[in-house]
């Protein structure tokens, strides 16, 4: 096995480190008090070529790997995890389904736009009732003449305020009590769409989560996405992929975390040595080391099978699970260390913890992981 990444992989890592140290971290704090979406940023993503990275140059993308982009999602997400997962979200939930089963002429219109940052990726699969069983969706697309008349309610859904266009999954047909799902392209703009951003966030407060309300939403028969009825099996494929950019966001925190807390541990003075001198918190700091690259070897090892074209599913949901437990464990550690200060917003400790949470809970929660993995190993 080779661990080493490739020139093309460092080349990659440099790039985004350096433009996360400089550009993205400077405002991450004020970010998280205001709210304010990092517009500016993303506007430089595009103009950088990252915002379709690793779909095809075809379609406006950069043609690089799954790899390549968990080095991306890292890394912003080590300065600021409300970019993370809008990045994160806008390439792995909104562009990959266009990618994966969209026509050519889909891709031509809906991707194209995703690729340069014209518009921001999502994906409405989530419901108000339908979270862990995606299953439970309730919202329906009946067939009107050559539409779709759409009608229901998705939640907690990232960056629709800045999508121009979404898939979203409905109900098409019940057969013997059976739901079919399918997923529907659906513009932002149209008539009967209505996107509402008001929800109160523990944490990635500087990220657009929405919810969407479509009342007789009509869209052309032509924009549906993949195989009618097949809706549920392609949710399912997005999502491993999704778990891919998850895992990566929680490494990214998890590092970030770590940095601060072993920078301030050798600055800290108490009883006349700094904390760094004390074996408890060496302790502290070789577990929060080991995990993090544990959790950074399993993002890097699912996203590697899936651009050989392998399995990944089962790899997907491990490192997703893995990494973002110990994101919240390293955080922990970090708040520990710095004792009362790192309770204080100014250093930052305390917004790892909060935005580390989200991601035990979105794109499949911690338990739904295990049931994932169960099945994977024959239980």
């Amino acid at each position: 096995m080779n661990f080493d990444l490739t020139q093309e992989h460092k080349m990659i890592r440099k790039t985004i480190r350096e433009f996360s140290d400089e550009v993205v971290a400077p405002g991450a704090i004020e970010r998280d008090k205001t709210k304010a979406f990092p517009r500016e940023i993303f506007k430089q993503l595009a103009d950088m070529g990252m915002m379709g990275l690793p779909f095809s140059e075809e379609y406006g993308g950069a043609g690089a790997d799954t790899v390549s982009f968990a080095i991306v999602t890292e890394e912003l997400s080590r300065a600021c995890a409300s970019t993370g997962i809008t990045y994160s979200a806008h390439i792995s939930l909104g562009g990959a389904p266009l990618n994966l089963f969209g026509t050519e002429e889909q891709k031509q219109k809906y991707l194209v736009p995703v690729c340069t940052g014209e518009s921001f990726g999502a994906f409405g699969l989530t419901e108000p009732n339908a979270g862990s069983d995606a299953g439970g969706t309730q919202t329906t697309a009946k067939l009107d003449g050559d539409d779709f008349v759409i009608n229901g309610n998705k939640a907690f859904i990232t960056n629709a305020s800045y999508a121009k266009h979404l898939a979203l999954t409905a109900i098409t047909d019940v057969k013997d009590g059976k739901k079919e799902i399918s997923a529907i392209i659906v513009p932002t703009d149209t008539e009967g769409f209505t996107v509402i951003d008001n929800y109160e966030k523990m944490g990635l407060n500087a990220s657009n989560t929405t919810e969407l309300v479509l009342e007789n939403v009509r869209v052309p028969q032509e924009n549906l996405l993949g195989e009618k009825g097949n809706g549920f099996k392609q949710f399912l494929v997005t999502l491993d992929g999704g778990r891919i950019g998850i895992g990566a966001m929680a490494v990214g925190i998890a590092q970030a975390a770590f940095d601060r807390a072993l920078r301030y541990s050798k600055e800290r003075k108490q009883f006349g040595k700094t904390l760094s001198e004390f074996q408890i918190t060496q302790f502290k700091l070789a577990d929060m080391a080991m995990k993090i690259e544990l959790a950074r070897t399993m993002v890097h090892k699912a996203a590697w099978l899936k651009d050989q074209g392998r399995a990944f599913g089962k790899e997907a949901s491990m490192c997703k699970l893995y990494a973002s437990e110990i994101a919240m464990e390293v955080a922990d550690q970090a708040i520990q260390i710095h004792g009362g200060y790192g309770y204080m917003k100014e250093y930052e400790v305390e917004r790892y913890m909060r935005d580390a949470k989200l991601l035990e809970i979105g794109e499949g929660t911690s338990e739904v992981q295990r049931m994932v993995i169960a099945r994977h190993i024959g239980c």
